[in-house]
């Protein structure tokens, strides 16, 4: 550690679009159905999209099955692992992602099972029926909650669903993000590569 500073501190990521790449982009190209590649990024209302995704889902008959399969054959964001193995030197970080426990497991693997907290899925006969939020806002109320504890939060993130995460915390970052957002959003800072964004996280303490 660097100093005890260091650990007062948690930096929290986005995983999709952050660390491994989008899930349901990938689940697009396997089935061909175009619609699917609506993320976040795209459409801020996220209870609306995942019900529309399921109504998919369901509509194709498209098992979790397929959609583990698909993402076994994804790999994180190049550069993506180093990027965390240099944070866990210096901070605690937590995942906060809008992603399902029976997607991630593959992610959690190849990034060096780093702390994950997000949602579940409802499977019923292998279909996906509907999924549970860990808790409504659960980005926002999780850095909430560690900041109760007396933790300065340092977020990244990079779609609408991450905003309310951002402005929570003492320090916010779009990373790569969602087109428009960087200029809706002018008091964040917006980054692009991995080793910008190590050197903003490690000269953000107290903003």
């Amino acid at each position: 550690m660097k100093g005890c500073l260091f650990l007062q501190r948690i930096i929290a990521l986005d995983m999709e679009g952050v660390v491994t790449p989008e899930i349901w982009i990938a689940v697009a190209s396997r089935t061909g159905i175009s619609e699917l590649r609506r993320t976040t990024r795209e459409e801020p209302n996220y209870q609306k999209l995942m019900n529309r995704r399921i109504a998919i889902l369901d509509e194709y008959k498209i098992p979790l099955s397929l959609i583990r399969d698909v993402i076994s054959e994804l790999d994180v964001l190049e550069g993506s692992r180093a990027f965390l193995d240099g944070l866990r030197r210096n901070y605690q970080v937590v995942l906060l992602s809008d992603t399902f426990e029976q997607f991630a497991d593959h992610f959690v693997t190849q990034l060096g099972y780093p702390h994950l907290l997000c949602h579940r899925l409802i499977v019923e006969a292998g279909q996906i029926t509907r999924f549970v939020p860990r808790v409504e806002d659960a980005k926002r109320r999780a850095v909430l909650g560690y900041q109760e504890l007396g933790y300065h939060i340092t977020a990244v993130g990079d779609s609408h669903n991450d905003i309310n995460m951002l402005q929570q915390a003492e320090a916010g970052c779009l990373f790569r993000a969602a087109p428009g957002l960087p200029d809706k959003y002018p008091d964040l800072v917006s980054l692009e590569a991995y080793d910008e964004l190590t050197e903003w996280i490690d000269f953000s303490a107290g903003n």
